[in-house]
């Protein structure tokens, strides 16, 4: 057979059926769209090129400010061979960065197209710099802590533990939990449980099953007699949240309603008077659920879905709703303050990754408009009795996207929905497509947020170049939400050129279509965009200065420093990081023996920078194990000197648990340095006793030296990493690794 068979056939004369594979596994033959072949050719911008570093390009020096890359070069140090990357500074000065500090380089991220200015080494300005920065950050961070250890002091109410309805109804879930689901329903219980008020922002991907654990946080909440909020940024997505926790929630004891513009005045009375009465356990609404005339008999969980989409307004009002009411936040893609709020620990983060079972990656492409296009990608939905999602950005346009998808797919069944229709005109019209009395729904972006259609498997973004780039995440959400393979199709006006801005933002949206990606669009709005101050309503202006990753580093360093010194008196679980404390913020690692990737084993310098840096980023044991699989995969068998380079971020990772600032492995031995005695939280905790508690046990491996109110140790006999780790862990008492 010459063509590809689209579906099999039924022989009579034979008595015999054939099938296709992908009629009986249920995957879906795709059309080969002309775009594919062009999209063959083009480079995407994946995650690892946005950090890889080639020659001429900025780089943030944490300790020296920005230079330039010049490339990677190979030193003699004591008459062992050792990689460095050269950076050139204003006056063609240079200096040769160690690739166990490539930890300490970042790529220049600024301002989108604005080039920095190159720093003069020795003047002291970019310390100085840093030191300012420093400061400012402190003063946010410190009312950061106080706000956090305030939140920690107020009581709310403490839940009771799960009755047999919660299991109930977590019985009744049709799916399977996936991993992450469960531990975030298990975090919000727990912190439910807690006489703290909770404070939680659940970040998973669209489609991955965050309305679930809401719904079973506000049955919980109504198990106890206490009423639950859930405030969502759209009529439709009220609407939606409504059939949704109502479906799920209607064998049990609990009234569910909701509170939008599409509801009457009557209505509206209605609810207002159930509500302060305490005969209606859970209200979702738009924002007309904070407004003067709704009182709350007895509040006790507030829900804010998507909460990218309120302003600033809207969020102080719930500041002074919720003083001690438990708050759950969900977003799939957080905007960077709220991002930036929890990647510092000012609230408690839960992130789902794992996506349900079943769920393919949405392919994605950016095309230029044309008939052919949106031809194609309706007839091959309607071909597998599947719908179709339009979005145009203005409403004017909707009408001629109405009448153009007529013109080219005349049996396709095709509705407009926007937000100036009247509200129930607007609620009938998605209630009919999703009923599948309609094939095609043009609309604007009010199907942005919530919107749950599994039959709905393509979507076509028209004039895409207008839209943010968690906006178009979101709208391409609203597909691939059941076992079908989805598709997004972003089209751009053919003969007009795309601002830098815009092509970024396609190119990310393009490359990140892996399920799960949510986390890295919102990262990468956080580089486009600048995040802004963490406690206020104006922009800083220090990341255009230092580079956004430095700008994170110094920003982490400010918040340990402040926790270890000012704040070492509060219980450690309300400072900011409960989890196993950490002293310092960075390990140097210094070593004069030949720990590098040889060149007869990588030979080309682009692909051993970027493993280099990979190597230098990695935290976990799990990581460099997976790191070390794939080198030998791709490579062949690891020499020795690379399996010593292995070894580093473990040594790293040990010395930072330690309270170690520097590690020079020289001559044999290994010279440890300490915090200085400032650092008062470290000199009395048990990591520090652990230290001593192997001084007095082998007074013969280990010389004190104390210069210059640093304490430093040398370990004596250290030919290699693998004896310095052995070591460590042996301080620590932790098993030896492979």
């Amino acid at each position: 057979v010459v063509p590809t068979l689209h579906e099999g056939f039924s022989d009579v004369g034979l008595r015999m059926c054939v099938f296709t594979d992908h009629q009986i596994f249920d995957r879906f033959h795709k059309y080969t769209l002309k775009s594919d072949r062009a999209r063959s050719g083009k480079l995407a911008l994946s995650l690892k090129e946005l950090s890889a570093i080639e020659p001429g390009d900025y780089i943030v020096h944490v300790d020296h400010g920005v230079g330039r890359f010049a490339g990677l070069l190979r030193t003699n140090v004591n008459g062992r061979t050792q990689e460095m990357i050269k950076l050139v500074y204003a006056n063609d000065d240079i200096i040769f960065v160690s690739i166990h500090a490539l930890h300490k380089l970042a790529k220049y991220r600024g301002k989108e197209g604005v080039p920095p200015k190159i720093n003069k080494l020795g003047t002291g300005a970019w310390n100085k710099l840093k030191e300012r920065t420093k400061s400012k950050l402190k003063d946010i961070a410190r009312d950061l802590i106080r706000l956090y250890a305030a939140r920690k002091e107020e009581q709310g109410h403490a839940f009771a533990p799960d009755s047999y309805l919660q299991q109930e109804l977590e019985a009744s879930f049709i799916y399977e939990d996936t991993p992450d689901q469960l531990t975030a329903t298990r975090a919000v219980k727990a912190d439910m449980e807690s006489p703290k008020p909770m404070d939680r922002l659940i970040c998973g991907d669209v489609g991955f099953g965050k309305t679930e654990v809401a719904i079973r946080a506000a049955f919980k909440a109504a198990v106890d007699g206490k009423q639950t909020a859930v405030l969502v940024p759209t009529t439709v997505l009220a609407y939606q949240h409504f059939r949704t926790f109502s479906e799920r929630l209607k064998e049990l004891p609990v009234r569910v309603d909701y509170l939008s513009r599409a509801r009457t005045a009557k209505q509206v009375k209605e609810i207002v008077s159930n509500l302060a009465e305490g005969k209606i356990d859970i209200l979702i609404g738009t924002h007309k659920i904070i407004g003067k005339e709704v009182r709350f008999k007895d509040l006790g969980l507030l829900i804010i879905d998507e909460e990218q989409k309120f302003g600033v307004a809207v969020k102080e009002k719930l500041k002074q709703l919720k003083t001690n009411v438990d708050t759950l936040t969900m977003s799939a893609t957080p905007i960077p303050r709220t991002l930036q709020f929890s990647l510092m620990g000012a609230r408690d983060l839960s992130s789902i990754n794992t996506p349900p079972p079943n769920r393919y990656p949405i392919i994605t492409s950016v095309n230029a408009g044309n008939d052919d296009i949106i031809s194609e990608a309706v007839n091959f939905e309607l071909s597998r009795n599947g719908q179709v999602f339009i979005v145009n950005n203005r409403i004017e346009g909707l009408y001629d996207l109405e009448a153009q998808v007529k013109r080219l797919v005349p049996d396709a069944r095709v509705i407009v929905g926007h937000g100036q229709l009247p509200p129930e005109q607007l609620e009938k019209v998605i209630i009919d497509f999703a009923n599948h009395d309609y094939d095609v729904l043009i609309a604007t972006t009010i199907i942005e947020s919530g919107i749950d259609m599994p039959n709905v498997n393509t979507i076509i973004v028209n004039n895409a170049q207008n839209f943010g780039l968690s906006e178009l995440h979101q709208l391409r959400g609203r597909v691939g939400r059941s076992n079908r393979k989805a598709f997004c199709y972003l089209l751009v006006p053919p003969h007009i050129p795309l601002t830098p801005v815009a092509r970024r933002r396609l190119q990310a949206i393009e490359s990140f279509s892996e399920l799960g990606s949510g986390i890295h669009i919102a990262m990468q709005d956080l580089d486009i965009r600048g995040a802004g101050n963490l406690l206020g309503a104006e922009q800083s202006g220090f990341i255009a200065d230092l580079g956004y990753e430095t700008y994170q580093k110094i920003l982490k360093e400010a918040v340990t420093e402040l926790r270890t010194q000012e704040f070492a008196g509060l219980d450690k679980a309300e400072t900011l990081e409960s989890a196993d404390e950490e002293y310092v913020a960075d390990c140097v690692i210094e070593s004069d023996m030949e720990l590098l990737l040889p060149a007869d084993y990588v030979p080309t310098e682009s692909e051993r920078i970027a493993l280099y840096q990979e190597l230098d980023g990695i935290e976990r044991e799990s990581d460099l194990m997976a790191f070390r699989s794939r080198l030998t995969d791709r490579f062949g068998n690891i020499p020795d000197v690379t399996l010593e380079l292995l070894r580093i971020p473990r040594l790293r990772r040990l010395a930072r648990r330690l309270g170690i600032e520097k590690v020079a492995l020289k001559q044999g031995k290994m010279f440890t340095y300490f915090v200085d005695d400032s650092n008062k939280a470290y000199y009395q905790s048990d990591m520090f006793g652990r230290l001593i508690g192997y001084l007095t046990s082998h007074p013969r491996r280990v010389q004190i030296r104390d210069r210059n109110e640093r304490k430093s140790f040398a370990f004596l006999n250290v030919p290699s990493v693998e004896t310095a780790v052995a070591i460590l862990q042996e301080v620590i008492g932790e098993e030896k690794a492979t």
